[in-house]
């Protein structure tokens, strides 16, 4: 069993270590996000190490689909298959139940796709997804849910809940008895069960209650930066996390800007991910600490500075903005892969700062002065 040690708290802030049989997980934390096991960029497991990241997350569905969850259980789990030896967290699959809807079909049992891959018919419920995180051998495994959208009717939403939290218990059982055979691939694995409720509150607090009765090894709060607006995302959190176990870790799944991983650890969230930081990049758009560069803009051509001058991530140690400019004009994926490893280190290095700032009890303060250094969405002009 896992063990989450809280360390000090600022507010509902938390400053924690979770225990795991990978490694411990310092938080508040961001997982990069590897969706079928590496991160889009040409970004190797040593350069995670280098920019320190200390979680990845890879994708149930996708490697179900390609190149299998039964191969890597034969090569020796995912850990040895793309070589990393910290923790690595699977999402169940059910966000795909959401982004795929146009190649789903939702029932009590499960949920019938069509691959995104080959059209081929696809069957994933509860025990079928703790099935393939198994034979992954994940750290954490997500339980499977439905992720409704933010904008159905209540109804609907009600229902899905309610079937979401029948789906728990299925997963619960399921990886009790899988951890218990002599051949699993990691019998520590780890369960997160996952809240749900689009924007409507009681039915989040409701159900935050119900799957807090469990004592899984720890919650997550999803179906949020689906649509909704940034106000209503802060007001869910600030409804929900209480409502949560304040002794297991709680993670906000797919969120997302630099400013939304400060306030939500500002509610009391400890583990976060988004594909944002390796998009962005692969697109020449870089985080700085006063906000946002498109390095694709013609008024880098001739600047020799870093991409960042306060930055000592392998490509600001390294290159100038100029010549990372024209890798990305002549299509060169060096230059995607500095930029996708510069925005990972960015990512990696505020939590850090983070962490250090709840250490010193000073996160108030850091809150407010990152905030005001970028403001949300800006792309810088003039530097």
């Amino acid at each position: 069993m896992a063990e989450y040690k809280l360390l000090k708290t600022e507010g509902r802030a938390k400053r924690a270590q979770f225990a795991t049989v990978h490694g411990i997980i310092q938080t508040p934390v961001f997982m990069n996000v590897g969706t079928a096991a590496a991160i889009k960029g040409a970004v190797s497991t040593m350069d995670l190490k280098e920019i320190g990241t200390q979680v990845q997350l890879s994708n149930t569905y996708h490697l179900h689909v390609r190149p299998g969850d039964t191969l890597i259980r034969e090569l020796g789990g995912l850990h040895k298959f793309m070589v990393w030896d910290r923790p690595i967290l699977t999402d169940s699959g059910g966000f795909q139940v959401f982004s795929l809807s146009s190649l789903r079909k939702i029932r009590e049992e499960g949920v019938w796709f069509h691959s995104h891959v080959d059209g081929q018919k696809i069957f994933m419920g509860p025990e079928e997804s703790m099935r393939i995180q198994s034979n992954l051998g994940s750290t954490i495994a997500m339980a499977f849910d439905e992720c409704p959208s933010s904008v159905a009717d209540r109804d609907y939403v009600q229902q899905s809940v309610d079937r979401t939290a029948r789906w728990l218990r299925r997963c619960k059982a399921e990886m009790e008895r899988l951890n218990s055979l002599p051949d699993t691939v990691n019998p520590e694995q780890l369960l997160f069960g996952i809240n749900q409720g689009a924007i409507y509150e009681d039915i989040r607090i409701a159900h935050a209650q119900e799957i807090s009765e469990l004592n899984l090894d720890g919650y997550a709060v999803g179906g949020l930066a689906v649509g909704e607006s940034h106000e209503e995302m802060y007001h869910i959190l600030d409804e929900v996390v209480p409502c949560l176990p304040q002794n297991k870790p709680t993670y906000l799944m797919g969120v997302g800007t630099p400013a939304n991983i400060l306030e939500g650890v500002e509610r009391g969230v400890d583990f976060f991910d988004c594909v944002y930081p390796s998009r962005n990049g692969r697109h020449g758009h870089v985080y700085t600490n006063q906000g946002k560069r498109n390095l694709f803009n013609a008024r880098y051509e001739r600047d020799p500075r870093p991409i960042a001058e306060d930055c000592q991530c392998p490509a600001c140690r390294h290159y100038s903005r100029a010549y990372i400019r024209h890798l990305l004009k002549a299509g060169e994926m060096l230059g995607m892969r500095l930029c996708v490893l510069h925005n990972l280190y960015f990512y990696n290095h505020m939590m850090e700062e983070i962490r250090e700032a709840l250490d010193a009890g000073r996160f108030a303060e850091y809150k407010k002065m990152r905030l005001e250094g970028f403001e949300e969405g800006k792309i810088i002009k003039n530097s």
